[in-house]
């Protein structure tokens, strides 16, 4: 088929003009609308992953507004309260343990390539809030990875790796980060990793800093912190009141897992202790 007089000239229809342009132009921003909304559908994070997903198409540079307030969030101990939410204990069985086992063993040989953090780098992952000083743990995360679990468990690919960073300033892989949409069951992750073995996490009700004014992040009110995963609030409107940025939900679930820890189920996936 010929193309019409006006497409030989370079010409647009009219319909085109109204709508923003050339039909290449329009494809590329549908194509780009239904990433972004995908995205923010596979995380579970609303707002925040679309904040997320306004980088670069090939998720290779996504970050969220105040990624400083929003890693000091996630800096904490997994242990419940007002701002985290933990699944359900359940009762060990030897099936369970074993099934945990192999996740662990799979993803160990899956991930012992990126020690060399270049590697991962050239695969996709990127560190999320590289500029943020004194993280304990360094999440290279993979966002495409984050996309497909919404959807898939892949003991292999998981959204992140997890580094240390040591006193020399090299960085050591320590395990990795699987991700879930915070829209899936508790059954739905029991069948990704056993809940007796692993507790998933989600952070929630968070009051965060307005955007540039991380250094608020330290503000207190009768000796309690304000903001943060130890603040005092707790409440859309008490977050309104201070000029907070109120996140009813930061991510989906998430589990560790540490897998250069050993072959002890407590140390791989225990997190108590863990920080993010």
């Amino acid at each position: 088929m010929y193309p019409s007089p006006g497409r030989r000239a370079g010409l647009l229809h009219p319909w085109h003009r109204r709508h923003g342009g050339h039909p290449a132009l329009l494809r590329r921003r549908a194509w780009w609308r239904l990433w972004t909304a995908a995205l923010a559908f596979a995380c579970g994070t609303g707002v925040a992953a679309a904040q997320h997903a306004h980088g670069q198409a090939d998720t290779t540079r996504q970050e969220p507004e105040g990624s400083a307030a929003v890693q000091a969030a996630m800096g904490v101990n997994i242990t419940p309260g007002a701002h985290l939410v933990l699944t359900g204990a359940r009762i060990p069985t030897a099936a369970d343990s074993a099934r945990a086992l192999a996740v662990a063993d799979t993803l160990r040989g899956a991930i012992a390539r990126f020690r060399d953090t270049a590697l991962a780098l050239r695969e996709g992952f990127r560190p999320f809030a590289p500029n943020v000083k004194g993280q304990k743990v360094l999440h290279y995360t993979r966002w495409a990875a984050a996309l497909k679990e919404a959807f898939r468990f892949d003991p292999a690919q998981p959204t992140s790796l997890l580094y240390v960073r040591e006193g020399d300033g090299r960085l050591t892989l320590v395990g990795a980060m699987y991700t879930a949409p915070r829209r899936v069951s508790e059954t739905a992750l029991d069948q990704r990793l056993p809940l007796s073995i692993v507790r998933w996490h989600r952070h929630v009700k968070l009051c965060l800093p307005p955007k540039g004014e991380e250094a608020r992040l330290a503000e207190r009110r009768d000796g309690q912190p304000l903001f943060g995963p130890d603040g005092m609030i707790d409440d859309e409107a008490g977050c309104t009141a201070v000029r907070g940025r109120w996140f009813a939900n930061l991510f989906g679930w998430m589990v560790h897992a540490n897998v250069y820890a050993g072959r002890d189920l407590a140390s791989i996936y225990g997190e108590g202790e863990h920080h993010h």
